[in-house]
């Protein structure tokens, strides 16, 4: 079945109230776990409800932190994150670097002690409303081994940028810096599925295409030694510079239940008026965007797309259709609020018209 985006927030968000967050921190977390469903990135949609639920009530995370500026000059951040999650962290982050770069220009803002962080895209939306270029990135828990090893020390270590536009869709580009979203393995080993090969190696060091297998051995990082050397600096810059975890540092999210994540992100805007109007700039973008799209195509290609456009694509079909759950997401978001007292079959009958 297809539920729209305003169902699902409003469920997402009473489950988490249930355990503890404000109404507003409840829809900060909820919009981005939408906003990744919106854009096709369900490994990192409403399926992760429950895990975030559940290192809420084991203490690990603090259900509405008090973010505070550790240290700042003109241009730079340092933020404490308070063991909050990351949506509501980064959220934080964000605002106080618009303001800052409004200011000064530009901002280089640190934070640590966050926890996983969702979707960077979702980050990078936030800031691309204030005519700003955007960079969002973040470590993760170790799960890459570095090129040529096996044994994981690494995260998929994510980065998103992006750039705004005037006629045209913005361009949004947001990826690990794995072969694959680490997410993307455990959804497959949720569904009993094989992987491609290619996307990990087991304990052992050989190619698999088990999903169990994958997740037990290590996820191989995209472009191998460039992948690996773009996902080591993503941690320099999200965990070494901010004071946060790094590589095996970092507590795992489907473990560890008794500890923090210590999770760190980076984040850099550029105020696109400090160069020119704004509305200038995203002219010339909009032209760089219109030639791209109109070059020579190769055979049997039907469009050129930009970055981010067709999760874009997908984000408005589904604003428009409701966006599909599998059974064992719906189940598993369910199950989850009922132990809270939450209980999705009456969200149906109070909003049937949100139903698909």
């Amino acid at each position: 079945m297809k539920y729209s985006t305003e169902f699902l927030k409003s469920y997402i968000c009473d489950v988490l109230k249930a355990v503890g967050l404000t109404e507003e921190n409840g829809r900060i977390v909820a919009e981005s776990l939408i906003s990744a469903n919106l854009r096709g990135v369900d490994s990192h949609g409403v399926t992760r409800l429950p895990i975030y639920v559940k290192r809420l009530q084991t203490g690990a995370v603090t259900p509405n932190p008090n973010v505070q500026v550790e240290q700042e000059s003109d241009a730079t951040l340092l933020i404490d994150g308070n063991d909050g999650m990351g949506q509501i962290v980064g959220t934080k982050a964000i605002e106080l670097g618009v303001e800052k770069a409004k200011k000064n220009g530009a901002v280089y803002i640190g934070v640590k002690n966050s926890t996983h962080f969702g979707t960077g895209a979702f980050f990078i939306q936030q800031a691309l409303k204030h005519d700003m270029i955007a960079y969002a990135m973040s470590n993760a828990p170790s799960t890459m081994a570095p090129f040529g090893g096996i044994q994981p020390y690494l995260g998929t270590n994510p980065f998103a940028f992006g750039v705004p536009a005037q006629k045209n869709k913005p361009i949004i580009f947001d990826m690990a810096t794995s072969v694959v979203a680490r997410g993307k393995i455990i959804s497959a080993e949720q569904r009993d599925e094989d992987i491609p090969l290619g996307w990990a190696i087991d304990k052992e060091g050989r190619p698999t295409t088990n999903a169990k297998e994958a997740l037990e051995g290590t996820v191989l990082p995209f472009a191998g030694p460039k992948g690996y050397a773009i996902s080591l600096m993503m941690d320099i810059m999200s965990g070494v510079l901010t004071g946060a975890g790094f590589g095996p540092h970092i507590n795992n999210i489907y473990g560890d239940f008794d500890k923090p994540q210590n999770v760190g992100h980076f984040f850099q805007l550029i105020d696109v008026n400090r160069f020119m109007p704004a509305e200038h700039f995203k002219m010339r973008v909009d032209q760089m965007i219109d030639e791209i799209k109109s070059s020579p195509k190769a055979v049997g290609v039907e469009e050129i797309f930009l970055p981010g456009e067709i999760e874009l694509n997908t984000e408005q079909e589904r604003l428009n259709n409701g966006i599909h759950l599998g059974k064992e997401v719906y189940e598993s978001i369910k199950l989850v609020g009922e132990e809270v007292g939450v209980s999705i079959d009456n969200f149906k009958l109070q909003n049937r018209r949100d139903l698909r």
